[in-house]
Formats: C-alpha cells, structure tokens, sequence
C-alpha cells in the first residue's frame, strides 16, 4: 500500500489509501463489499497510463471507477481503484452537424445531455441514474434506460473509444474501421475460428448482455472491437475517450398510461404494445406504489390497476403521434381495462419519476423489508414476457419472499429486489439458492442473466447456467488476450468469484443502548445505515426540481460529503474492519462534519435514509459522559440561554451585541467571527399572546373550534410578530387558538449537536403540554418548521410514548390544518410574485404540497426554489462551516434573491433562511427581514 501510494504520488496523480478514502470505495450499488488497497483520480490519459504501469509493475489488479453506481458490484475491488469522475469528466468536443460528442469517461450523462441540448440534440441511452451515472459506466455495462425502444442501447450509439488493453498498449479505435495491433489480432482470431459458436449463441434478442458481446467479432460485423468493447466491465481495457453518437429529439411526445388487473397480463400484452412502435414501454404494479407511500411519498393519479404500463410514442407530427397514442389505446389486443393519454409534460414527467425512482423504491419490499438486488436486471425476450413473470411470481413464493418488480416490458428486462435476510445466518445460503434457480428459470426462456447492469460479481459465477463450456472457455480466451496478467477487475466475468462471497450485509453490531428507537429498522442502527443501497441520487443536484439532497456535496463534490459515502462510512465503522474506532473513530466525524442536518436524504433519497437523525445518534454515543464542543453547549442549548435573557431582554441584546462586534468572543464559543448575532424580542409572543386573550388549553371548558399552538423558542423570542400573524389568520378561519398546558421546547438544537438524553427530557415536558389537546383530537398548529417536524417525525423516536405519537398525529402544518378547514378560502395573491424556499425539514417530513396547493388557490405566482439554504440551523453558525453555508446558499437561494424584482415576497418559513438572507444579504431598509413567514404574507391580505 506504502509503495503503491508513494509511487502514483510521486508521479503526480493525487493517490489516498487513508481508511477514510478506502471505507468510501468499499462498495458501490450492489451487495458486495471489498476494501480497495487504495484510490486515485487521475487528472489526464497520461495519469492513467502511469497509474496502471506502477499497478502492473506491483502486481496490483485495477478497478475504474465511475459514479459507483454499478448494482452488479463491477465497480469494486481489492487493488488500486480509478476514480474517474473527479477530474476526467469533460465534454471535449461537440459537433452538431456530424451529431457526435468526445469526451471522458467520467462525464456524467446530464452534463452530456446539457451541451447537447443546447443544439436541439440528446444522447440517446437514459437510464433512470442519467442525473449521476458516468459514460464510462454506462459504456461498461452497456446501458440502456427507458428509451431503448426508440434510441438504441450504449453500443449502439458508440462511435470511437481510446485507452489502453490490459496489456498496456494503446489503441485507437472506430467503428467500420479494422483494428491493427497484437490485441486486435488475436481477437480477429478469435472470431475467424468460432464462426458456427458465436452466431448461434449470441445477440439472440437486444437485452443479451451477460458476457463480452462475441458477436461484434464476426467478419460481417466488420471486427467491431469499438463495440466488442461496449459491456465488458472494465475486464478488458480501460477507457479514456469515447466518441458517441448524438440524435435529435422528436418534436412530440405522448404518453399513455395503461392499466391492467396484474403485472402478468401486463406482460402478455407488451407485444401487442410494440406493434404501435413505442419509443417507450415500462411496467410495475401496485407493489411498488405501496413502497411509496409507506415513506410518505405521492404520486400522480393513475388510471385503475392495479399494474399499469407506462409507454411514449413520439414524431414530429403532433396529429400523427397522437392518432398513434389513440390506436393504442383502442387495440383490444393489449387487454387494458384502463387508459391516460398524457400530453403535459410536466404532468408526464411527474409520472416517469415514479419510474425513475425504482431502484431505490425497491430497496424496501413490500413486507416492509429490506430488500437487495441480489436478481436485479435478468431479461427475457418481450414475446415471453408474461409467461415468465408469473413463473418468477411462484419461484419467490416458494422461497419465502416478496418482491416489486418492475422494468423494462418493451425489452423484457425486469428489475426487483428481493428481502432476503441476508443478515441471517442462513442469509448468504438463500441468496445463492434463489440466484441459481432464477438463473436456471431465465435460460429456460432463451433469456439472459443480465440485461443492462452487467453480470459483476452478483452473476458472473452463474454464466455457465446460460452458455455452454465452448462459450466459457471463448470468455477466458478473449480475456487472455486483452488482459493476460489478468490485473483488469479480476474476479468478474472470467474466473469469478462465487455470488455469495464479498457481501455487503447489516451484520448487526450495533452497540447499545440507542437513543433513537429506530423503529421503521427493527431497532436496529446497522438496518438503518443500510437501507443506502448506493444508487447515488444524493450525487445528483436534485435542487432544480424542488428536492434539497445533498446540499454540502454540491458544494464539495467530495464523496465523503454525500448521503452515500457518509452512510458507507457508517456502514464501515459498524463492520469494524476498515474504519476500528467506533462512534469516536475520526473517519466517521470526518464524513458528518459537513452533514447539515437539513433531513433532505428523508425525503429524497428513494431508499429513506436520514442522515441528520444518524448524525444525531453518532454524536450522542461519541460525547456520553466526556466533554462536548463549546459550541454544543452554547448553541446546542440555544433555548436554555435564550429564556434566560428574555428575564431582562435589554441587558441581553447589550451584551449580544457587544459580543457581535468582537470577533474573538463569538470564536470563544464555536461561532464564525462572520456571523452576526440576532437579538431577542422585547417583548415575547408568549407576553403577547396572553395580553391578546390566549389561555392555555382547557379541555373542560373547550367548545370545539380551539387550536393549539406549538410556540417555539424562535418565534417566541425572535419572531414574535409572526406568532401574532398566526392568531390573525386563524381567527379569520373560525379557529380559537390556544396555549400549551405547560411552555416547553422541542428540544431540536439537543437533536441537531447529539443531546439526546437533554433532547429528550425538553420533548417529554413538551408533550405533557400538548397531550391534553392531543388527546381531545384537537390540531397542534406548528409555526416553526423545524420544530413542527420534530414533533412529527423525531419526538416519538425520542420518546415512544402513547403521547408522543398521539401529538405527533395532531401537529399540523399552518397551510396543512387551512387546507382541511371547510368553507375558508385563502385572502386573494393575484399578482404577488413569490420566490418561496420551503424550509429542508418541512420539505422532508411534512411536504411542502399544502403550502403550494393554498397558494395557487390564492392566485399568486410562485417560483419554489429547491435546496438548502445553508444555514441549517446551528450548521452554519458554527466555525469552519461558514463557506460552505455560503456555497450552499449559492446553489439556488442567494441567485433567486438577488434576481428578485421590487415588490416580490421571499417565502420564507424557516428562521434559519430569513437568517441566513439577512447575514449574507443585508436586512431590508428599516430593519425588516428580507423573509417573510407564510402566516404574515396571509394576514396582511385579510381583509378588515
């Protein structure tokens, strides 16, 4: 490892073989885990070429790398990894006329996608990772995606490749043009002398992609090595440059959504379907929906299932397309009982997105288990679809399990996990059970093992299940020839490694006891940390469609800041192997350091993982009994201070703002010198509210219309007037609102700096307040964002009370408890523009469609800004996260602020975002906030 590093270092290629660096590269999207020797990021062709000479030179198999999205776990290995979306991830060349594009293997295809477009042209292959996956990834599994009907697979969209064979050797190479070289010559060989074995074994249907694709070797394919090349893992060469093909899409899409009674009849009828000439033809069932909606998810309404297939046709001519969407839907022939023809595109993309979020959807079964991709991609041809489905129905029966598929129909390429206990002791047995007789089921059908992921390590071991020893020993040839030291991504395809070795499983050390009940994981912190399946959407600047994961990753663009490494890392310290120290271990609050906290993962993250409430636990474990941050004493416990200083409020703000003005003193406590110190309210909203006729709750005396407000420290003590609007608004709603029995805090600045214990001893007084109205089925009215999800989500985790969860059932949204008020109507917003920036933890836990929905009521104009905004509670407060705070406010909210026209309102729930507006932006003239709560923008349109 020493000499590895020193020698790649040496030559200039930023090399690391910490055991942070190597936790991060452990694993990818699949079940397998293997610590790699260490990681490099070359920056040039010129790095790699060195990188692999000092690899082969030590003896050291080699693994590229791309977004690590790979499900087959062809992206992991023991020796020196290649991570190429770091620094070789350009566009190198665009040309429209000749519709081609050059670039870099780490490229990921939405910036593909973006320089295309700005010529009308697209890369054709989408598959559902398209926002993060890498061309080089997708040029070693042969990828395909959704569209494959209507562009073709990742090979067929291959024009030229560079890199380097196994061998060292350069190469060049085109398609339609002959190869030269000792390489090219052997495989030429090859091809010449297995004519009769290739052509009867291959390219039998368009998803035959286990194995290296022989059939490019024949004389009437030219000796394509460029596309030989498409789909062989990374086993054979290493890319450095590909030229593809680019097209331009149609002037018309329509989708049509059809229903059908179960996912089998839906399969019998995709041939039925083709005949329409789709560019488009995806299936599930209700199964898959379920998922989603257990995490709290929606979905756009659908035609009566409970399967559907989702299909496009497209042209140029909208008459002509839609004429054909028409045809489908009255062939009798498909056997659908329902149908949507779609021609909004926002409203098919909101549709699609159901789809596209599949494989992290499916990380959860429909028995609530985790589920694994140990079977994710076989397919079959579209003829046998149906029969096969209802084949592999009964084989998961029969194994005690439960699936979701879904997939490709138009193919016959399915994708599912499947819960299989694989922490179990007999786990890793029932996987290699299941796998052999799914593989034995898909040859029966002519099928394939794989159909776009490539066989990896999950089913490497299984191709002699589908081809016969000739075409085994011809694997082993052609790999000899491209890669005789065999250093190239060994264990895969060729001499693998078996299917159940290497795995990636919650081993179930977690110590205890937890703070957190972990309740939707069993208990279980090892089955939370897991649920990252690693298909990297956190990767993905996911803000331009309202979502917020993962806001300190796009400011870095460091692994170890993502959902995903931080969760690899989790998942490392818990294995004990890589990462030794355990909660204390410096690796592991390394990767939290830059987690804000903001619960976007919650929502956005399609496999529910919730960093924020691991950071929270980690902490908590770390600092038990020993000596916090000062910052964890001073800002953790905000409320505690704050209630001291509202005693004498003008004392308090003089000695804040003496503080404010001396850098060393707010450094003393944790603070960024940079951050100014807001002050507290002269007079509270709890004063406030008892002078204006709110009595704490009398379930005696109660008639009926009451409300209970949750009043938080911030608007209590900063934000009084916003307290006040909230009276306003419900008052002209018919509502009466009322105290708590007793003050209380929620105790979300403990949670945020890992105070559970103080956490929970803040919530249990808070909901003694609030259980009596809870109890009585009266709404509690939450102000605060954060502290309305923390009541909704943390509080019955903390404290799993009856009570708790009687509250948290209760709490509600302002916009939530308007929306299911009859006869109110919102004051009109005609002609209000508004840039809102939902608070991260609404957005997560509470979803911020109420809002939105009442608004749109109101008439106003809004534009939804998606992100962070950086602040984050005591996030951005805090010394040696102030730039990054910044970089996240740059993402989205800063730019739409200062874009702002004269009389535009800046939605602003959250006291953290109209914190951070006023810090880095600059208060209003008058003092004013430049953010305004929802309940002030209501009340100053009430009329009277």
């Amino acid at each position: 490892m020493d000499e590895l590093v020193r020698r790649l270092t040496a030559g200039g290629i930023e090399a690391h073989a910490d055991s942070l660096t190597r936790s991060l590269y452990t694993t990818d999207a699949s079940l397998y885990r293997i610590a790699p020797t260490a990681v490099a990021f070359p920056r040039s062709t010129e790095q790699v070429e060195q990188a692999y000479a000092v690899a082969r030179d030590l003896g050291v198999p080699l693994t590229t790398r791309g977004a690590g999205t790979s499900i087959a776990g062809n992206s992991i290995g023991a020796g020196l990894v290649l991570d190429f979306s770091r620094h070789l991830d350009q566009v190198l060349h665009l040309d429209p006329e000749a519709r081609t594009a050059v670039v870099q293997p780490g490229v990921v295809q939405a910036r593909l996608q973006a320089a295309a477009a700005t010529h009308g042209l697209r890369f054709g292959p989408d598959p559902s990772t398209s926002t993060r996956c890498t061309i080089g990834g997708m040029l070693g599994n042969n990828a395909c995606g959704s569209r494959t009907l209507g562009y073709g697979r990742t090979v067929d969209n291959v024009v030229a490749l560079k890199g380097f064979w196994g061998t060292g050797d350069r190469f060049d190479l085109a398609s339609g043009t002959r190869a030269s070289g000792p390489v090219a010559k052997q495989l030429t060989g090859l091809g010449a002398d297995n004519l009769e074995l290739i052509r009867t074994s291959f390219a039998r249907f368009g998803r035959q992609v286990s194995g290296y694709s022989m059939e490019h070797l024949l004389p009437e394919r030219d000796v394509d090595l460029t596309r030989f090349l498409v789909g062989s893992e990374g086993t054979l060469a290493m890319l450095t440059e590909a030229t593809v093909r680019l097209v331009r899409d149609p002037a018309v899409r329509v989708m049509i959504v059809l229903g059908y009674p179960d996912i089998t009849v839906a399969g019998d009828a995709t041939p039925s379907v083709l005949l329409h000439r789709p560019t488009a033809c995806e299936g599930f069932d209700q199964r898959l929906l379920d998922v989603l909606h257990s995490r709290g998810g929606t979905s756009p309404p659908l035609p009566p299932g409970p399967a559907w297939l989702f299909t496009e046709v497209s042209g140029e001519d909208r008459g002509e397309v839609l004429a054909r969407a028409e045809a489908m839907v009255d062939d009798a022939g498909l056997g659908a009982h329902s149908s949507l023809i779609v021609t909004d595109p926002a409203q098919a993309a909101a549709l699609w997105r159901i789809r596209a979020d599949g494989a992290g959807l499916a990380g959860r079964s429909p028995a609530g288990k985790p589920a694994w991709p140990g079977w994710e991609d076989a397919a079959v041809p579209p003829t046998s679809l149906g029969a096969y489905l209802r084949d592999f129905d009964e084989l998961v029966v029969a194994h005690g399990l439960s699936s979701a598929p879904y997939g490709h129909f138009g193919d016959g390429c399915m994708h599912v996990r499947l819960d299989i206990p694989l922490d179990a002791p007999d786990g890793p047995a029932q996987l290699r059970e299941f796998v052999v007789d799914a593989a034995k089921l898909v040859a029966t059908y002519g099928g394939s093992l794989s159909g776009e992921h490539g066989d990896g390590r999950a089913r490497s071991e299984l191709l002699p299940l589908m081809y016969s020893p000739e075409v085994i020993d011809l694997f082993a040839a052609a790999k000899h020839a491209c890669d005789p030291d065999n250093l190239l991504n060994p264990g895969v395809l060729v001499d693998p490694a078996p299917l159940d070795a290497d795995l990636r499983f919650p081993a179930r050390r977690t110590p205890t006891p937890l703070a957190f009940s972990w309740t939707a994981d069993g208990g279980d912190f090892s089955q939370a940390v897991h649920r990252c399946t690693g298909v990297g959407k956190c990767r993905a600047d996911n803000t331009a469609s309202g979502g917020v994961m993962c806001p300190s990753y796009l400011a870095t663009r460091e692994e170890k800041d993502s959902t995903r490494g931080r969760a690899r890392v989790l998942q490392e310290m818990l294995n004990g192997s890589v990462v030794t120290g355990g909660w204390r271990a410096p690796e592991v609050h390394d990767a939290l350091d830059l987690c804000l906290s903001c619960k976007g993962c919650a929502s956005d993250c399609p496999t529910g993982i919730d960093m924020a409430s691991y950071k929270a636990e980690v902490l908590h474990q770390s600092y038990k009994g020993r000596l916090r941050p000062i910052s964890h004493y001073v800002l953790g416990q905000l409320p505690r201070w704050v209630r001291a200083g509202a005693r004498a409020p003008k004392l308090a703000n003089a000695l804040l703002r003496a503080g404010d003005r001396v850098p060393f003193a707010k450094s003393a406590v944790g603070v960024d010198a940079r951050r100014s110190i807001p002050q507290v309210a002269a007079d509270p909203f709890r004063s406030w509210a008892r002078e204006h006729g709110l009595r704490p709750y009398d379930a005696a005396h109660a008639t009926g219309d009451e409300v209970v407000l949750l009043v938080d420290t911030f608007t209590d003590s900063f934000s009084p007037a916003i307290g006040a609007a909230t009276v306003a608004v419900l008052r002209d709603a018919g509502f009466s609102p009322a105290l708590p029995t007793a003050a209380g805090c929620c105790g979300l600045t403990w949670i945020s700096t890992g105070q559970l214990d103080g956490a929970r001893r803040q919530l249990e007084r808070t909901i003694a307040g609030l259980a009596p109205a809870a109890n009585a089925g009266v709404p509690i009215v939450g102000i605060e964002p954060s502290c309305t999800a923390v009541l909704r989500h943390d509080a019955a985790e903390l404290v799993p009370t009856d009570d708790a969860r009687k509250v948290r059932d209760a709490t509600v949204t302002l916009a939530e408890l308007l929306a299911r008020t009859p006869g109110w109507s919102p004051p009109s917003l005609d002609g209000v523009r508004i840039i809102a920036q939902p608070h991260c933890h609404h957005h997560a836990v509470m979803s911020w469609a109420a809002d939105a929905a009442l608004l749109e009521q109101a008439g106003a104009h809004v534009q939804r800004l998606g992100g962070c905004c950086g602040l984050a509670g005591n996030f951005g407060v805090e010394k040696g996260h102030y730039d990054v705070s910044v970089a996240v406010a740059e993402q989205q909210l800063l730019p739409a602020v200062r874009a702002a026209q004269p009389g535009d309102v800046v939605l602003a729930d959250g006291f953290s975002c109209r914190t951070q507006l006023d810090d880095l932006l600059g208060r209003l003239p008058g003092g004013a906030s430049r953010g305004t709560h929802l309940a002030q923008l209501l009340a100053s349109h009430l009329s009277g």
